[in-house]
């Protein structure tokens, strides 16, 4: 699943390309992709048909696009999805599942979706920031301007979990996904069981600013890709991967000390740290 890097280059490409233009038609060409909007594809065409888009949002690793009626169109990107602006002219890509055009005859908006696990839904905005009501939970992530450091050092260390658990705990804070939990636990010198609770402050605050950090240089080379799956919405993929210090290195030297990199099952995915950078805790947590 793309995580904040990725998410905010989609974010970035969608508020230049497509904010400011008035929808006038909307085709849904695979039902699973609007299965979240649960009064179905004819509502989904209905309440965009006339709008014009606002603003591009993101929080954590979540994107969404504002209307002009105190709606948005929340894209859940899932595995595989994609939102790409294409040529009219152009055929349609082979998993094009949802097409939006413009008043204005340019280039369309596709949600193009392999596996399917992904889709759009039309949801009310709520709260004061505001945000679309499913992912109204979510916490602001790291790199987020109004990020409380503090408060949320705080709160980590009240958990009774896994250091990396609470990482990836959206609800805690936003943004974290497994690439880049580990590349912050790494650079912080941190075992991914490592009990919270027994975190300092000055560790907390130094994983969370390497989280910030590992993100933003992301960020800046267009994200992480390992396949076609990412892709910023010109089709290009990101050059992250290609300075990861420890995701997806299993036995390869650490960067650091050269110790080779280990893999670990975890959560029904894996997790890769140096056992001698980052030693295991004496009680870690399951």
């Amino acid at each position: 699943m793309p995580e904040l890097p990725e998410v905010e280059v989609v974010r970035r490409g969608l508020d230049e390309h497509v904010v400011g233009r008035r929808i006038t038609a909307v085709e849904v060409l695979h039902l699973r992709a609007v299965r979240r909007h649960l009064a179905g594809p004819a509502d989904v065409i209905g309440r965009l048909v006339g709008r014009t888009v606002t603003a591009a949002r993101r929080r954590g690793k979540y994107l969404w696009l504002e209307l002009d009626d105190a709606d948005a169109v929340l894209a859940h990107l899932g595995m595989s999805g994609q939102l790409l602006v294409s040529d009219p002219a152009l055929p349609a890509q082979k998993h094009l599942r949802v097409s939006v055009s413009f008043a204005d005859g340019g280039p369309q908006l596709r949600f193009v979706d392999q596996r399917t696990f992904g889709g759009v839904s039309v949801e009310h905005l709520v709260g004061t920031e505001p945000l679309p009501e499913p992912i109204a939970h979510i916490a602001r992530d790291p790199m987020d301007p109004a990020f409380d450091v503090e408060a949320v050092v705080t709160a980590l260390r009240r958990r009774r979990t896994g250091l990396k658990r609470a990482l990836l705990d959206q609800s805690l804070v936003s943004g974290i996904g497994n690439i880049y939990a580990d590349e912050a636990l790494w650079r912080a010198r941190l075992h991914y069981a490592r009990p919270t609770a027994t975190l300092t402050r000055p560790a907390a605050r130094t994983v969370l600013a390497a989280a910030a950090e590992v993100m933003a240089e992301a960020l800046e080379q267009g994200g992480t890709s390992f396949d076609a799956l990412y892709v910023n919405i010109n089709g290009d993929s990101g050059y992250f991967d290609r300075s990861l210090d420890v995701y997806g290195r299993e036995d390869e030297p650490c960067h650091r000390c050269g110790t080779p990199i280990n893999r670990v099952p975890f959560m029904n995915r894996s997790s890769y740290f140096c056992p001698r950078c980052q030693p295991r805790p004496r009680h870690p947590h399951p």
